[in-house]
């Protein structure tokens, strides 16, 4: 008996299929261990920087889209295309650069446990060869592991476009500081779903705009929010790591 799908144009199944993959990887329910951070932001609600949805909307705005533009994106856009070349010095180098650039230990330690299980996880539940080539490299080369390299490299794997990869990337990282945001203060689902609207209306700018940067321009220097972070660390009580 023939499906509706018999008549899908196989370019459109394509389509479906790495749509698919994007959405399971970019949800809280993919075991990646992400929604457990706050990436500063609990350091800067003790500081009392961010303290109310106005404060949190700065935050985002001069803070988290300006690093994720110079610093994240770009790392996943250069790691996508060193993933297809198979340049493993270019990902070694990209590797350490993501992790040089973390200022505060416990950021640090959150990219590699993040970029360390989302590679894992591609190699064991797809069963890939780029995947499972990449570990063996980066255990060998002792390279830190890396959220965004790992994106990349599930984008890759699923066949996902650049614009796609960094698309979920900067959707993931908006989503879950908003997340937290709501354990953090006194934010509703609405007026915290009206922020990441207004942020995500900035996405196709900063994704044009990440995918011009060279490899010898990536970095975005932010002591407000390492200081924070690295506070964080010690603090007697708190709700994510930092």
């Amino acid at each position: 008996m023939r499906t509706p799908f018999d008549c899908m144009d196989p370019a459109e199944g394509a389509r479906v299929a790495w749509v698919c993959g994007l959405l399971q990887t970019g949800d809280s329910f993919y075991p990646t261990g992400s929604y457990a951070h706050s990436f500063g932001l609990e350091g800067l609600v003790h500081e009392g920087v961010v303290r109310d949805r106005e404060t949190l909307r700065q935050f985002l705005r001069l803070a988290v889209v300006p690093a994720l533009q110079r610093t994240e994106l770009p790392l996943a856009a250069h790691a996508w295309h060193a993933f297809a070349a198979a340049d493993w010095k270019r990902m070694g180098e990209l590797c350490v650069l993501s992790s040089a650039l973390k200022a505060p230990r416990e950021s640090r330690h959150a990219s590699e446990n993040i970029g360390r299980q989302r590679a894992e996880l591609v190699a064991s539940l797809r069963a890939d060869p780029l995947a499972r080539e990449y570990l063996r490299r980066a255990r060998e080369g002792n390279w830190p592991f890396a959220g965004v390299v790992s994106a990349a490299l599930e984008g890759r794997v699923i066949g996902a476009p650049l614009e796609a990869v960094l698309a979920g990337i900067y959707y993931s990282a908006v989503a879950s500081l908003l997340a937290a945001a709501m354990k953090l203060l006194r934010l509703g689902q609405n007026g915290t779903h009206s922020l990441l609207t207004e942020i995500l209306a900035q996405a196709p700018e900063v994704i044009t705009a990440a995918t011009a940067i060279p490899l010898d321009e990536i970095g975005w220097f932010n002591p407000w929010l390492d200081i924070a972070a690295a506070r964080h660390e010690s603090a007697d009580a708190r709700m994510f790591i930092s």
